[in-house]
């Protein structure tokens, strides 16, 4: 899909001017925004491998495939290429020389909140499985859409280099750039997606679930599976539906897990629509080749379950290692884990912030549905290449 990208001056202004005049759409929806704020700095702390839960005697083999899937897209940038090369002559299953291997090529700082605060939350994602039709019938009537062409997508850092990672998104009307259609606008139908339709599927919470993986793979009614994966998403922010059933005295706060809402939307289907609009954000797909082993990250390689996490770019570069303190799902049992950033999220934002990647499949769909932990974050830094701390 190509995507127009602006970078002119007088056009910045245009749009930063039009989204200013934008109105708030209906009461029940957020007022829009377009620009998405940097988060306020995070602090890195310079730690010491003593310092990791279990690292003397973790089993560090079953991450090595996700390094190598990170060297894949990192192994040509410069403080990259010899720590891959060197990654290469290591026994994928030689725990002892693993450790070493990191212990060699990186130092650890602990990622700490602007507060000074440690703890984060670290949630979970799967690639789920849906039932569809590449064609609409009674049965299958909501569909999954490629990304539209009439979605701008502007990069701000060739103008205001101080801006690098912003990116605005939005469409044309008349001579001015307004905020791209949301959810409801989309769902109630929009006549710019129409014949963008990849799939079309029978069930809208699962559609919605299905937006937040941000991958999956859809059964055919011939039985084929085919797979698909972020394509792009509308420029506005996310908004969890769990928290405003909980705000509406819908749910508690422990039964605000993914199960939990699919068992309120099968109770109450009448007021589905009026829930999922609460959410503006609305996520687009492309179907992807047979061949990849998993979903593709933000990183542009494929993810390896359980040890790929989902980051917030603007506070931890993609790729790295990171060293993961937490408990397993809806437990006090630890799970200490080295990981890698390999892929964002709409809702992960800030510092300690983490979406751990379960796989695919119902255990995985278990697990993540269950993830709402408190956990610490460890990042591996390549040295030389270490944050400069204040």
């Amino acid at each position: 899909m190509k995507f127009k990208k602006i970078r002119s001056r007088i056009f910045l202004a245009a749009l930063l001017l039009s989204a200013c005049q934008t109105p708030q759409q209906t009461a029940s929806i957020p007022a829009r925004t377009l620009v998405e704020k940097p988060p306020t700095a995070p602090i890195f702390m310079a730690s010491k491998w003593a310092m990791l839960p279990d690292w003397e005697t973790m089993n560090l083999s079953p991450s090595w495939p996700a390094l190598q899937q990170s060297c894949r897209a990192l192994k040509l940038k410069s403080n990259w290429q010899e720590i891959c090369a060197a990654s290469a002559l290591v026994d994928a299953n030689d725990i002892a020389a693993q450790r070493s291997f990191y212990e060699t090529w990186f130092t650890p700082f602990q990622i700490l909140n602007p507060d000074g605060s440690e703890q984060g939350l670290i949630t979970g994602y799967y690639e789920p499985l849906l039932l569809g039709s590449r064609h609409k019938s009674e049965r299958f009537r909501y569909p999954i859409y490629a990304a539209p062409e009439d979605l701008l997508e502007i990069d701000l850092s060739e103008v205001y280099p101080q801006l690098k990672g912003m990116r605005l998104r939005g469409r044309l009307q008349g001579k001015k750039i307004v905020p791209y259609f949301n959810r409801a606008e989309i769902d109630r139908g929009v006549p710019v997606l129409r014949g963008r339709e990849l799939f079309w599927v029978e069930n809208a919470v699962e559609l919605f679930f299905l937006q937040i993986q941000g991958s999956g793979r859809i059964e055919l009614e011939s039985g084929q599976r085919v797979k698909i994966g972020y394509a792009e998403q509308n420029g506005h922010p996310y908004v969890s539906i769990g928290k405003k059933l909980i705000e509406m005295g819908e749910l508690k706060l422990e039964e605000a897990s993914m199960q939990g809402i699919k068992n309120w939307a099968e109770n109450n289907p009448a007021r589905l629509a009026a829930l999922l609009e609460q959410n503006p954000s609305y996520v687009f797909f492309r179907e992807l080749p047979d061949t990849l082993s998993a979903p593709l990250g933000a990183l542009g390689v494929p993810l390896t379950s359980e040890y790929s996490l989902a980051v917030d770019p603007r506070t931890v570069p993609l790729g790295v290692p990171v060293f993961l303190s937490t408990t397993q799902p809806n437990s006090n049992d630890p799970l200490n884990r080295l990981m890698y950033a390999q892929d964002t999220g709409g809702a992960i934002k800030g510092a300690v912030r983490a979406d751990l990647f379960w796989g695919f499949g119902e255990s995985a769909a278990a697990q993540a549905g269950r993830m709402k932990q408190a956990g610490r974050m460890w990042v591996f830094f390549p040295k030389g290449n270490e944050p400069v701390l204040n």
